[in-house]
């Protein structure tokens, strides 16, 4: 049986056959208002999604006379009592709370994809029809959305088809991605054009340590940079958790985390994807690669004693800001010292660029410590031992072997 059939969707085309002479002559003014003007909301231009949930509890907004624009879909509420506001206002804080700026910012562009592919094609967003949502994937995976007829990969499709669904459901129109013109659709992408994951270079020890003398010596911003490479190889921490830290508990409303100096070492308590963990950081057998002496050496010179660890350095690295990191300046120090420390020099240039990320760290941690399997699974904050071998890249693969142990 054909997943698509035969017939067209109803209410799909954005305007009907033979329109009737008052029809003929909106549309010439909306065509004219469409080629004067930026594209009307409700298409591409439709705003944050975090926006729409937002607007609970307020008054909604009379519309001007001549505006034929169609209405956007926004969730219905009527207007609360004037003594709920306070409570409006907290819950618009715990929507902006549920995700990230940076998951907030890939739904708001995968939606525009989406409606600026509906407008093309002359098809409605609303109600949500899984037929076109099908055809949308099979239009990315084949290539036709964009001019260039690139394919988009799996996991770009997956992502967009994942922000749709969320979307659709907060503006009180579920759709239903386990339909048979969804699902039966992406079963087929993923057969024909899944591809093996590219996982990035684990950074081993002696490479870290060609990294640190790449760095600026004396200087603030190279006190800095310093700190962050041996705090995240050693913590095995995400970019966003690295720069998320703050110096103590509840200093900061954007903080991920804090730090705690003991005798010991040092006890990193922190919010990441799996939720709160302690992360405990040992002083290591010298100074010079000792992440608790770098910190402490950057916070001491720095002056910092209150808000975020680590922060721009500015007036020709003379200054010390007051604003957080943002977690890509981690990708772009791993890859600008590996770089600079011919780590993997045995490769073409151009290969070498990609190859490295704020993830290096994670699994240099992971590939080097030689210690027992769940340890590491700990410090990675990993819900599952599987994961925790995905970051083992230079891991000895065949410790266990199975075909001497059954006698072969």
């Amino acid at each position: 049986m054909a997943v698509f059939s035969e017939q067209k969707p109803q209410n799909r085309v954005a305007r009907p056959s033979g329109p009737s002479r008052s029809r003929r002559v909106v549309d010439a003014v909306s065509d004219a208002r469409l080629s004067a003007e930026p594209a009307a909301p409700g298409a591409d231009e439709l705003p944050d999604i975090v926006e729409l949930v937002m607007a609970m509890g307020r008054a909604p907004e009379t519309p001007p006379a001549d505006d034929l624009s169609p209405p956007l879909p926004a969730v219905a509420n009527p207007r609360l009592p004037a003594h709920l506001d306070a409570l409006a206002d907290r819950a618009r804080d715990y929507v902006e709370a549920a995700s990230s700026a940076n998951t907030r910012r890939a739904y708001a562009a995968d939606w525009r994809h989406f409606a600026s592919w509906c407008r093309r094609q002359g098809l409605e967003m609303f109600p949500p029809d899984p037929q076109v949502v099908g055809l949308y994937i099979t239009a990315q995976a084949s290539g036709t959305v964009t001019g260039d007829r690139k394919p988009n990969s799996v996991s770009t499709i997956e992502r967009r088809l994942s922000s749709l669904t969320w979307n659709f459901s907060q503006r009180g129109q579920p759709l239903d991605r386990k339909d048979r013109h969804i699902a039966t659709v992406m079963a087929g992408i993923r057969n024909k054009h899944a591809a093996p994951p590219r996982q990035k270079e684990a950074l081993l020890p002696e490479d870290l340590i060609a990294m640190l003398e790449t760095l600026e010596r004396g200087s603030l911003r190279g006190l800095r940079d310093r700190a962050m490479l041996l705090l995240g190889f050693a913590g095995g921490l995400r970019r966003s958790e690295i720069v998320g830290l703050d110096c103590g508990r509840d200093q900061t409303e954007d903080g991920h985390g804090w730090i705690e100096v003991l005798e010991k070492g040092l006890l990193v308590t922190l919010r990441g994807k799996t939720g709160w963990r302690e992360v405990e950081v040992g002083r290591g057998s010298a100074d010079a690669t000792c992440p608790v002496v770098a910190l402490e050496t950057w916070l001491k010179l720095a002056r910092i004693a209150h808000g975020p660890l680590f922060r721009r350095v500015t007036g020709q690295g003379k200054a010390v800001g007051a604003e957080r990191l943002a977690d890509q300046e981690v990708a772009r120090l791993v890859k600008r010292t590996a770089l600079a420390a011919g780590v993997r020099g045995d490769l073409p240039e151009g290969e070498r660029g990609i190859m490295f990320a704020g993830h290096s760290l994670r699994s240099g941690l992971a590939s080097s410590a030689e210690v027992d399997e769940r340890y590491v699974q700990k410090q990675l904050g990993h819900a599952s031992a599987e994961m925790t071998r995905k970051y083992q890249r230079r891991r000895d693969r065949f410790r266990v072997n199975l075909t001497k142990a059954s006698g072969l």
